[in-house]
């Protein structure tokens, strides 16, 4: 066989069971999180239809070009976070990119000190540097977020400080207020301004034990999600000073963002921020006791070596990390789901290095009725078919070699 061949051969087993999980996530009685975005067409419009007329007026005219509606969403985005102005934006990568273009021709310097795992390093295919014209520097790659000794002894100036909050690809990972405070004013020490990555700040509350816009007046401009959190069908905005606000919409219309009708993701948005938003500190509460559930289930399970990373987590989101390959792990959380409708892992596993697989697990409305008995007796379940597989997998080695010799 060819190496494009078994190339084309692993595709397709990855897209089948690609194709197997969407299939058994809806199929699932049981799962911690059930996000929207997993629904069906008709489930999704049938929830907004359902939920709009709670948040605004279906009698008013619909938004042309960012007026309207999407007004009444900017400022009520701005009165959460205590800005005096936010605007909308179609994804949170336009929103980011012109945030800290903005900056950069305020400060007169390009360049932006971020976290290696941040998103713009990881995700964006090098879009500050390609589309935006930006320098990104690495501050640090710890599962951390950078600490103010490291941005106060880094060796080169910088004009923006970018921190995610958490930061997604490290553990959804918060520093403690009192770390954030003294990151922010090291920063400022260096005459830079702080710019928040807050895809995820929604729910950062219940670590910092302090309200949204404390938490978001620490930092010069902030940038929130509508769909991470708050279920919406996508969607961004940019809060920060009104003359930052208003440049960011001149060059929202230049990079394409000015979008002749978006009620719809709006609407949502709304529907999020009403519905969403006040059950956020519950969800990350439920977090802990699965996530403790989970590591006494592993340990139940005779799993040599498990981890829960954060142990506490600091959202409603964390990470798993198990000693066996992601392919292998993959399957028993695919075949626990159609054999038992209990769907403990919904997300892919990712390799973490050799024998290692790692996820992530989410806990929303449907996993608040998981005890931790539950959580448990479903690792348990998880375990043995973990073991099942991996037994099919050496058999298969073992006899592909047998008709080698």
């Amino acid at each position: 066989m060819t190496d494009t061949a078994e190339q084309g051969g692993e595709q397709s087993a990855q897209e089948r069971l690609r194709e197997r999980r969407a299939a058994a996530f809806l199929g699932a009685e049981r799962v911690l999180a059930r996000a929207g975005f997993r629904g069906t067409l008709r489930e999704r419009l049938a929830w907004l239809q359902e939920a709009a007329p709670e948040v605004y007026d279906l009698d008013e005219p619909g938004d042309m070009y960012g007026n309207r509606i999407v007004e009444a969403l900017e400022d009520r985005v701005a009165a959460l976070l205590g800005t005096e102005a936010a605007a909308f934006f179609p994804t949170g990568t336009m929103a980011q990119q012109i945030a800290l273009r903005c900056w950069a021709g305020r400060t007169g310097n390009p360049t932006v000190a971020l976290h290696a795992l941040a998103h713009p390093e990881v995700h964006e295919r090098s879009a500050l540097s390609e589309v935006a014209g930006l320098r990104p520097v690495r501050l640090t790659g710890e599962p951390r977020l950078p600490t103010a000794e490291e941005v106060r002894d880094f060796e080169e100036p910088f004009g923006t400080l970018m921190l995610e909050l958490p930061l997604r690809d490290a553990g959804f990972v918060l520093p403690s207020w009192e770390e954030l405070t003294e990151v922010v004013e090291a920063a400022r020490e260096r005459d830079a301004v702080v710019h928040f990555d807050g895809a995820r700040l929604w729910e950062s509350t219940v670590h910092f034990e302090r309200p949204l816009d404390e938490i978001a007046g620490l930092a010069d401009s902030v940038y929130v999600s509508f769909y991470k959190s708050l279920d919406g069908f996508g969607g961004a905005a940019l809060a920060g000073p009104r003359t930052l606000v208003e440049e960011a919409k001149t060059w929202r219309h230049r990079y394409g963002g000015m979008i002749f009708q978006q009620f719809p993701t709006v609407l949502s948005a709304l529907v999020g921020l009403e519905r969403e938003l006040p059950r956020l500190p519950q969800y990350v509460s439920h977090a802990r006791v699965v996530a403790a559930a989970l590591r006494e289930g592993f340990a139940e399970a005779g799993v040599p070596w498990a981890r829960v990373f954060p142990e506490e987590p600091h959202t409603h989101e964390f990470q798993v990390w198990l000693p066996y390959d992601p392919d292998v792990l993959a399957e028993a959380a695919v075949r626990q789901a159609e054999q038992t409708r209990t769907l403990l892992f919904g997300v892919p596993w990712d390799r973490g290095g050799p024998g290692l697989g790692i996820t992530e697990v989410t806990v929303r409305a449907d996993g608040l009725a998981w005890t931790a008995d539950d959580v448990k007796a479903a690792v348990v379940d998880f375990v043995a078919r973990v073991r099942e597989v991996a037994g099919e997998a050496v058999e298969t080695v073992e006899a592909i070699e047998t008709v080698g010799k």
